[in-house]
């Protein structure tokens, strides 16, 4: 009697992994970077520079807030604009896209068609679904746009949410490289013990944005630390350059 499973191989569930969530962790990343690296830079600089200041730390510490709130202002405000342009955009494609599938067809089935071709299908595999396209505009339309002009639709509320993550990411880089000189009165040991917590964080972050955005662990750490490091030590350098010129 032959088994059963000869014929019917066990189901096995397949589940596919994707990241969907791109837009989101760009905007941390655009936030984090840049609130880990300024900040740290700027404070580095000063650090350099007010050696004979009576309360140094407390000016360093003033001055990276004020870039802190600043930046993240100026950033989120960035990543606003931005998104807004990416909606507007959107829309005034796809109202000049809706409006060539009705006033120029023969252009649109051409289109369609060189679309398939693309990807291996020959007009006569292609028209059918041309038909079904035709037959619903909205689809029609949404397909030409994903296809032939590559574009998605942003997210309702898109550009608030990506201001807000990228302003709230910025004052989350931007404390780690300040902690420091909250904490230690002596300024020499606060730069320290900003430059090694920030270059693990550097580090860290690199990494894990590495691994979300499948460039590498090692090589998105290492890029990150090496930005950040060549960035507060050309401001510390620079700093105490032109303190002592």
């Amino acid at each position: 009697m032959p088994n059963a499973n000869q014929h019917n191989p066990p189901h096995h569930n397949h589940s596919e992994i994707h990241f969907n969530s791109s837009d989101t962790v760009r905007d941390i990343v655009i936030g984090l970077s840049d609130g880990l690296t300024v900040p740290f830079a700027l404070a580095a600089g000063i650090a350099g520079a007010v050696t004979n200041v009576a309360s140094p730390t407390h000016l360093v510490v003033t001055a990276g807030l004020a870039e802190i709130a600043a930046g993240s202002i100026a950033m989120g405000l960035g990543g606003y604009l931005a998104s807004r342009g990416d909606t507007e955009h959107y829309a005034s494609e796809r109202r000049r896209e809706a409006m060539e599938v009705v006033d120029r067809p023969l252009d649109e089935e051409a289109e369609i068609y060189e679309i398939f071709e693309n990807y291996g299908v020959d007009r006569e595999a292609a028209t059918p679904v041309l038909r079904s396209l035709q037959a619903n505009p909205e689809a029609y339309v949404d397909f030409m746009m994903r296809f032939e002009l590559g574009l998605e639709e942003p997210a309702p509320g898109r550009a608030l949410r990506s201001a807000a993550t990228i302003a709230f990411s910025y004052i989350a880089g931007g404390a780690v490289p300040l902690a420091s000189y909250l904490i230690f009165s002596d300024i020499n040991l606060a730069l320290k013990v900003s430059v090694v917590v920030t270059l693990i964080a550097l580090a860290s972050f690199g990494g894990i944005k590495g691994k979300l955005l499948g460039a590498g662990v090692i090589r998105s750490a290492i890029q990150t630390v090496l930005i950040g490091g060549i960035a507060a030590a050309a401001a510390f350098a620079l700093a105490r350059l032109l303190n002592h010129a």
